[in-house]
């Protein structure tokens, strides 16, 4: 796709150009959330932190047997890593994946009593919890606006010429400063499955793509 040739606009310009955006990913992917499979804070919480350089599909083949031995924060803690790493054994990193879920899990029970708290910074201290998990949980789980930003979100932002910005947190602030807060936790996922099924890294479909029309990078 080459580099991107941002073109010269102003704070409100861009704004009205992401209002576009937002609408197109409003038709394109009504009520977008999550692909990890989960049914509470903490499956959530778990899966989020194994999708770390991960597909969200090898994730959601391993967590149905994971979660059926696990089911809570308090049976988790009670094991030892080794006895997690067979049933994740097929994702990335899984070794240390194993030893910070179990550590997740023991400070779970001993200081939130077992619960998944809701405050960011509680998160971000968890073993294996950085700033795009929490953000991802808060705002999944419960509905705590926020902009995570992946790989696809950050490869978006910048063929979209929202941001220039390298860093996650950064990229992040940058798109929440382009749309209504209510709507962050959507233009998250929305992007996400933009960019995993549509803007891909190699080869994006841009003749299929609903963001085109608003989009400078976009091909012939």
């Amino acid at each position: 796709m080459g580099g991107v040739a941002c073109p010269k606009e102003g704070p409100k310009e861009k704004k009205a150009r992401a209002r576009e955006v937002l609408k197109a990913l409003k038709a394109a992917y009504p009520g977008a959330r999550t692909e990890l499979r989960h049914e509470n804070p903490f499956q959530l919480l778990v899966a989020t932190v194994l999708s770390a350089q991960a597909t969200d599909k090898s994730v959601n083949e391993a967590t149905p047997a994971l979660f059926a031995r696990f089911p809570d924060a308090k049976a988790l803690a009670e094991a030892t890593p080794e006895e997690v790493e067979p049933y994740i054994r097929r994702i990335g990193l899984y070794r240390t994946k194993a030893k910070n879920l179990v550590a997740l899990a023991r400070r779970l029970v001993e200081e939130y009593g077992g619960e998944v708290p809701k405050e960011k910074e509680a998160l971000m201290r968890l073993p294996g919890v950085g700033w795009k998990t929490a953000t991802v949980v808060l705002g999944a789980a419960f509905g705590v606006p926020g902009i995570a930003v992946d790989t696809h979100v950050a490869r978006l932002a910048r063929r979209l010429c929202f941001s220039e910005a390298k860093a996650p947190e950064r990229i992040g602030k940058d798109l929440e400063a382009l749309f209504p807060k209510e709507d962050w936790v959507f233009v998250h996922h929305a992007l996400v499955l933009h960019g995993r099924y549509v803007c891909t890294a190699r080869r994006p479909r841009c003749r299929a793509c609903v963001l085109a029309p608003y989009c400078p990078s976009r091909e012939a």
